[in-house]
């Protein structure tokens, strides 16, 4: 038997992992991160996932699995790792995904660190994601059985250290309908709560005002790749690359299409706007790699996804220095800097890498 540190954050997936937990025979102790300094102005209806009303539902799922419960503050951390980067990484030009940053540095950096100081010895999340032993022995992170589900590309940036003390119970779940019925047949109420989605420290999903309220006004220029103006802005930090919406632009381009985000130039305050087709890619280089098994000695065939649920795409990867190369077999559109790219080897995570830059071929 093993003492487990059963995240909680109050959903029907880590109520349901911190059952199965204690069905195992672990000595379960249920936690719930408190990440926001103000819980109380967040959106309720589980569309975030730190709300007071999600503390509740953990607490009352405790109670049920009869396991003990603690709230724990993260706050402070929440916001110098997960909410201070996702502004200064937009005041820079990029496009940062907040919730790869909190699985990397608060929901198992942060926690899993207090967990091995108290003496336990695995942390149990609720996450679609499933472990397979490597060639040397250490786990590798794997999709999850329900590909609809699979949150590993979120959890690709967690060093493969840190997944020696990590066990993902939902990975072998066939759909997140058996989840919730098996929630029903636990008594746990929180069988049938909506998902969480969104930026849950953008409670009302404004990225834009967020932003502005961060970094003030900064008015520039939105211009058409033969450097012409089209356009105005009062933030280049409002804008990724592969938007459509919300341009800023006073007239439509000279053969009518739409004009989609190519760049962003937030030194010059500028904006560069161009028709869909320039906005596929073919290279990507990635830094910091997160290697969840040892690095290849040379180019090696992988599989390449660049958003949560994007569709995987074949590709070359190879190291570039400190960082890596990957060449993609297919083009993919919409690829902005400071997006995570997760390489998979079949179903097996084999780095995450954040992209830097870009190119056509």
């Amino acid at each position: 038997m093993s003492r487990v540190l059963a995240a909680m954050s109050g959903g029907v997936g880590s109520g349901v992992a911190a059952a199965r937990a204690v069905e195992a025979g672990h000595d379960v102790v249920g936690v719930h991160m408190a990440l926001s300094r103000r819980p109380g102005s967040l959106r309720t209806g589980a569309r975030g996932c730190c709300t007071l009303e999600d503390a509740r539902d953990a607490r009352r799922a405790a109670d049920v699995l009869g396991i003990p419960f603690y709230v724990w503050d993260l706050s402070e951390e929440f916001v110098e790792d997960v909410v201070a980067d996702f502004v200064a990484e937009y005041a820079a030009g990029r496009t940062p995904n907040p919730c790869v940053r909190c699985n990397e540095r608060i929901k198992f950096a942060a926690l899993l660190d207090r967990a091995l100081a108290l003496g336990f010895d695995a942390v149990c999340t609720g996450h679609y994601a499933r472990l397979a032993p490597g060639a040397d022995g250490a786990p590798r992170l794997q999709r999850a059985r329900d590909a609809a589900k699979d949150q590993s590309y979120v959890l690709a940036v967690v060093a493969p250290a840190e997944l020696e003390h990590a066990l993902f119970p939902l990975g072998e779940a066939a759909s997140k309908e058996e989840v919730r019925a098996e929630a029903q047949r636990r008594g746990l109420a929180v069988a049938a709560k909506p998902d969480s989605h969104d930026i849950c420290f953008i409670p009302d999903g404004d990225t834009r005002g967020f932003l502005r309220r961060h970094l003030g006004e900064q008015p520039g220029e939105v211009v058409d790749t033969a450097g012409q103006v089209v356009g105005s802005h009062s933030g280049a930090y409002g804008f990724t690359v592969g938007q459509r919406k919300g341009l800023g632009v006073g007239r439509p381009a000279p053969d009518g299409r739409p004009r989609y985000v190519l760049s962003i130039s937030p030194v010059e305050r500028r904006v560069v706007v161009g028709a869909a087709e320039e906005l596929r890619v073919g290279t990507l280089h990635g830094a910091e790699p997160v290697w969840g098994a040892p690095p290849p000695a040379g180019p090696a065939e992988v599989t390449a996804q660049v958003r949560a649920h994007g569709t995987p795409v074949p590709a070359v990867v190879e190291r570039a220095g400190p960082g890596l190369l990957v060449r993609l077999r297919e083009p993919l559109s919409g690829v902005a800097p400071g997006q995570t790219v997760v390489l998979y080897e079949g179903e097996l995570v084999l780095a995450a890498a954040t992209v830097t830059a870009t190119g056509r071929g």
